[in-house]
């Protein structure tokens, strides 16, 4: 059976403030997809869809998860795969409606062939539906509102569609204390993933080697999984952001950015450290890495409670600018090239993202007009970058550098807590650290 990593009661919390948000007049359904074929009669490995992991636990394929708050068969309905010893045997046991109840807290639960005719029950009376649209669901959603409607007497308003992400994401934005447990353990997997690496590089190694390291940590200390594909560029290809072929060779003099992290039942950690393979960093890449440090421990001393997402992006974006002047990747004033989004050149992305059960979580960077305020619970990402293609007219000596460095940040009352601090970055413990298994 699928593991919960909760409490019964945690999960019963989360749906009832969903249930406050929806009202009695509103109901929420979500979809989890089938398993995706591969090729011919095999498939990729199955994750769990987030949404109805955060509000049950359960984790099984082609599942629905309904919330109608008040309704007399019970207000929380899971949707399941029939049990069906012959596929059992050849595919894992399946929860089926009694496990749904008895493992998952369901109030209700029926198979999910008859989510149909179930649907149609619970919805009678709603006038507001959360439901994503775009799935292979949606004909058989609409035909139960069109349904409704005809059977409505007399004829009201048909009833509203709205995305689930309006009432679950904003409270799954600000992690329980069950969840920053949780997640501070992937962090520490990880951690301890990316120095194994570290120790272990020399030059001549293949990416997929280092890669091989840090998720064999992964499993090996309980992960499920990679939160997400595994960044492993050495030398030039440290400059392409999602570089995930990692089949080439980390040659002596290169820098290897490694962007990775686990996922332990269901949360993820995300790391990115840059280091010297063979363990001694150039005049250049000394002076990149140095400012790439500087911007981001800046950032993370700006942060605490009430500080706006974007003010983060501007004291990022500000200390890059001034570190592509230092370094002569840029000229000019720092307001102009700030305006007109030159230093873009060399530092293309956000400063960081929310980090939960996605890897980029959800919860709104927006609070209406404004950006928004920081608060207790909050998880974010720190990753300022520089980089320098080969290719560039940047000059000689600074050409093919490419330098980020990720830690996780937990928002708290009193200030911060950095989740990966475990994880070396200066200069001279990555010199110490890179190689010295085989020294």
């Amino acid at each position: 059976m699928p593991r919960t990593p909760f409490t019964a009661q945690e999960y019963k919390t989360r749906r009832e403030q969903i249930a406050r948000h929806l009202g009695p007049d509103a109901a929420l359904l979500l979809i989890a997809p089938p398993l995706a074929t591969r090729s011919r009669d095999t498939h990729y490995p199955y994750r769990a869809h987030s949404d109805i992991l955060y509000l049950s636990g359960f984790a099984e394929p082609g599942s629905a998860l309904l919330i109608t708050p008040g309704h007399d068969a019970g207000e929380f309905a899971l949707f399941t795969r029939r049990r069906d010893p012959s596929r059992e045997q050849w595919d894992g046991i399946r929860a089926g409606a009694e496990g749904a109840v008895n493992d998952f807290g369901a109030d209700v639960a029926y198979p999910i062939d008859e989510l149909e005719e179930h649907l149609s029950e619970h919805l009678s009376g709603r006038r507001d539906l959360y439901y994503e649209l775009g799935q292979e669901t949606d004909a058989m959603v609409l035909r139960v509102l069109d349904k409704l409607q005809n059977r409505r007497k007399p004829p009201g308003h048909p009833v509203a569609l709205h995305t689930p992400a309006q009432v679950i994401h904003p409270i799954r934005a600000r992690k329980s204390a069950a969840e920053i447990e949780l997640i501070q353990r992937a962090c520490e997997i990880t951690s301890d993933a990316h120095i194994l690496a570290m120790r272990r590089a020399k030059p001549d190694m293949f990416e997929y080697e280092l890669q091989a390291l840090i998720e064999y940590t992964f499993m090996s200390r309980g992960a499920s999984a990679p939160a997400y594909a595994s960044i492993v560029g050495a030398g030039d290809r440290a400059n392409i952001l999602h570089y995930i072929e990692n089949d080439q060779r980390a040659e002596d003099g290169d820098l290897v950015l490694i962007d990775a992290g686990c996922e332990l039942q269901g949360y993820a950690a995300d790391i990115t450290r840059t280091f010297p393979v063979n363990g001694s960093f150039t005049s250049a890449q000394r002076d990149v890495y140095q400012a790439v440090l500087e911007i981001q421990l800046v950032t993370i001393e700006a942060i605490r409670e009430g500080v706006r997402f974007a003010e983060l992006n501007d004291i990022a974006n500000r200390l890059t600018t001034q570190a592509l002047i230092d370094l002569g990747l840029l000229r000019g004033s720092i307001d102009e090239l700030i305006e007109t989004n030159a230093f873009r050149k060399y530092y293309p992305h956000s400063i960081g993202h929310w980090m939960g059960i996605d890897v980029h979580d959800v919860g709104p960077y927006n609070d209406g007009d404004d950006s928004i305020a920081l608060a207790p619970g909050m998880i974010l990402t720190i990753e300022p970058g520089i980089y320098i293609p080969s290719s560039s007219d940047a000059p000689e000596h600074l050409r093919g550098i490419g330098v980020r460095i990720e830690d996780d940040i937990l928002i708290t009352s009193d200030g911060v807590e950095n989740l990966t601090r475990s994880c070396p970055k200066t200069l001279q413990e990555l010199e110490e650290l890179v190689g010295s298994a085989s020294a």
